[in-house]
């Protein structure tokens, strides 16, 4: 037991967002193969092989990028509250960039999705052997029953010289998979390279940063139990007891609000989240707090402030 409580222990240590991408991209994996080896079935017929291989290829990978859409924190830290709040040049601008952060960290699943069906090549096989126009292209001097025979080749329901053709349709899909995932990780290497080097910080003052979300996150949600736990026992009590309240001090609406905004980092009185700015306030002139607004930046390095599901840590 202490072995498996060590083990977990180190697991929630480690950046919760790449261990999230690891796990979504092993269940993706994993879903692939099963799809592909026990659900698919391609029809061999020359009006469905294109529409049927073409939706188990795609729509997979349209359901996963609309996942990582509903399962990324960002996106619910985005939209809540987005209709009643005025917007600005600045918020706007922050807005962007972190729908951009969004769409890259969402895209991942269904690019593994469809580079993984690539690799095993039944998707592809099925969709370009009925396609009139690869017909042509796979056929060429061949004879001319060999387009009436394309649609059978996935089933292997096909003559020896029509094995040669299926052979090419898988080595180029296998080819076109290898070709997305070396674009990936080459995208996801520059990418973070470049993010990197921006980085207004250095590489242990960010790990530093790491923790103390974590840990500001891990805190907020258990006193967050706690007081509700307290407020909803006190008033349950008063129900049946027919008494008023005590008193029992809830952040008002306003509190909630500053400390549920997107992160933007302040070089020169930074805050290590929005509740670190919130509590900390009252040391700020409010001549202090105008003029601490100029150099907002949003900072990709920092995104993971903006990752966890209670504290919004989005400082100056």
């Amino acid at each position: 037991m202490e072995k498996i409580k060590t083990v977990l222990e180190l697991l929630q240590s480690k950046h919760r967002s790449t261990l999230g991408y690891g796990l979504v991209t092993l269940l993706t994996v994993g879903g692939e193969k099963i799809f592909s080896q026990v659900v698919f079935q391609c029809p061999c017929n020359a009006t469905w092989n294109l529409p049927y291989g073409l939706v188990f290829l795609l729509v997979p990978a349209l359901a996963l990028f609309l996942l990582g859409y509903a399962l990324n924190t960002s996106t619910w830290r985005l939209l809540t509250g987005c209709c009643s709040r005025s917007t600005s040049s600045s918020s706007g601008s922050h807005s962007a960039l972190t729908c951009l952060q969004i769409n890259l960290a969402a895209a991942l699943a269904p690019l593994t999705w469809v580079a993984v069906g690539l690799l095993g090549g039944s998707f592809y096989e099925c969709a370009v052997s009925g396609s009139a126009r690869m017909a042509k292209y796979l056929c060429g001097n061949l004879n001319s029953s060999c387009a009436i025979k394309l649609p059978q080749v996935p089933c292997n329901q096909q003559e020896a010289e029509m094995q040669d053709i299926l052979n090419q349709l898988k080595a180029q899909s296998q080819v076109i998979g290898w070709i997305l995932i070396a674009a990936i990780i080459i995208v996801l290497l520059v990418v973070t390279s470049i993010i990197r080097c921006c980085s207004p910080i250095s590489y242990l003052h960010l790990k530093f940063w790491e923790i103390y979300s974590q840990k500001e996150e891990q805190i907020l949600l258990s006193q967050a139990t706690e007081h509700a736990t307290q407020l909803a026992d006190e008033n349950v009590k008063c129900f049946f007891e027919c008494r008023n309240p005590k008193d029992c001090y809830t952040p008002s609406s306003k509190a909630w609000k500053e400390i549920s905004a997107l992160y933007t980092f302040n070089p020169k009185k930074h805050f290590y989240s929005l509740l670190h700015k919130y509590v900390s306030r009252k040391e700020m002139e409010m001549s202090d707090r105008l003029c601490s607004m100029e150099g907002d930046t949003v900072v990709p390095v920092l995104s993971f402030v903006d990752a966890s599901d209670m504290a919004s840590t989005d400082g100056m």
